[in-house]
């Protein structure tokens, strides 16, 4: 991913905090009304109906994923093209940030780590996003799903990666990562715990205290 890659270029270059990857929907953005107008007006205009209530419980996936509940495989790639054309002009201004985020992101600069973001979403509309929110990553690499995310997560030498996913949990632990977890989601948090998050956070309000005392802890077994 030559994206991935340039992004990266300074990925070792030694920030004096930890490097913390966070997912972006439902972790950082809550991205359920602007994703429903997508989908109501990628409805509207191919005539399929999409029960866009239905498909904002079920985030996390890829976009291919959810689509293949409402299109035949053979349409899907025109779709996902669609909605991607789609999504900026519907789905920014509606979707605010959930109640932490930039305090979270915050918390991390002021320990003098450096925060990534680390998504399935389609990188540009990611990017979007976080403008429109005032939300400032160190970098922000998208299309990474599940296990996937750990190619990010190592590339960028992250210790800790924050989602609201077992997907995200999963990731996570392939890179061998500390798995933070918040159940703000699809996911409860007894389903994060049990797909092994080390970590369960009730939402990114707890996040700034909690990193204190992790980068404590790490300062005190150096």
């Amino acid at each position: 991913m030559a994206g991935m890659a340039s992004q990266a270029a300074h990925a070792h270059s030694g920030p004096a905090g930890p490097t913390v990857g966070f997912d972006l929907d439902m972790t950082l953005i809550d991205s359920r009304p602007g994703i429903k107008a997508a989908y109501l007006e990628l409805a509207a205009e191919t005539g399929v109906p999409i029960d866009a209530d239905l498909a904002v419980t079920r985030l996390g996936p890829p976009l291919e994923t959810e689509l293949a509940y409402w299109f035949p495989e053979e349409r899907i790639p025109e779709m996902v093209e669609r909605y991607r054309e789609i999504y900026p002009g519907f789905a920014i201004t509606p979707t605010p940030a959930m109640p932490g985020a930039r305090e979270a992101v915050a918390a991390v600069r002021a320990q003098g780590g450096r925060a990534i973001v680390v998504t399935a979403k389609h990188e540009p509309s990611a990017k979007l996003h976080l403008a429109h929110l005032g939300i400032e990553a160190d970098a922000v690499i998208g299309w990474l799903w599940a296990e996937a995310k750990a190619e990010a997560l190592s590339e960028y030498g992250a210790s800790v990666y924050v989602g609201d996913h077992v997907g995200d949990v999963r990731g996570a632990r392939t890179a061998d990562a500390l798995s933070v977890a918040v159940p703000t989601g699809p996911c409860s948090a007894d389903e994060l715990r049990t797909a092994g998050a080390d970590v369960v956070l009730a939402d990114l309000t707890e996040f700034p205290d909690w990193l204190a005392d992790y980068c404590a802890a790490d300062a005190e077994r150096a």
